[in-house]
């Protein structure tokens, strides 16, 4: 289930894409699920490990990823951390719902991202309730941001 704390929370990683640079591992870029959010975030491919082609930017190597890319990325790989975010445009909002499928994913917001018009579960961390729509979720959301 994805679970969000709206609003400053203490204990998550505030620039995701720092972290990133630092921390991320080589392998992760060339797994299927990187792959994926590489090109449905970034409309990019994976040539190799380091390289990657954008249509915009030309070969850039991981570092260069959009913060909602690598944010998305070290929610898939880095279990153990909770990442703000907010760098995360809308358009990662189904990736962040589908990396909750199988596991809890935590993250931190600090605006009220669009989960769209469908259904969901997602738990809002900030007072336990556990909504399942964009109505429910802005109603608990803005009592936080």
């Amino acid at each position: 289930m994805l679970n969000i704390y709206f609003g400053n929370m203490e204990e998550a990683i505030y620039d995701p894409s720092m972290y990133f640079r630092n921390q991320y591992e080589e392998k992760w870029i060339t797994d299927e699920i990187s792959k994926r959010i590489i090109k449905e975030i970034d409309n990019s491919k994976v040539i190799d490990r380091n390289v990657i082609m954008s249509p915009v930017l030309g070969s850039i190597t991981p570092n260069d990823l959009s913060g909602g890319a690598k944010t998305l990325i070290l929610i898939a790989h880095d279990k153990k951390n909770i990442f703000n975010a907010t760098t995360c445009g809308e358009n990662c909002a189904n990736l962040l719902l589908e990396l909750a499928k199988n596991r809890d994913v935590t993250i931190n917001l600090r605006y009220i991202m669009d989960f769209g018009e469908g259904e969901f579960k997602i738990k809002v961390k900030n007072n336990g309730k556990i909504v399942k729509n964009m109505k429910e979720l802005l109603e608990e959301a803005t009592k936080f941001i």
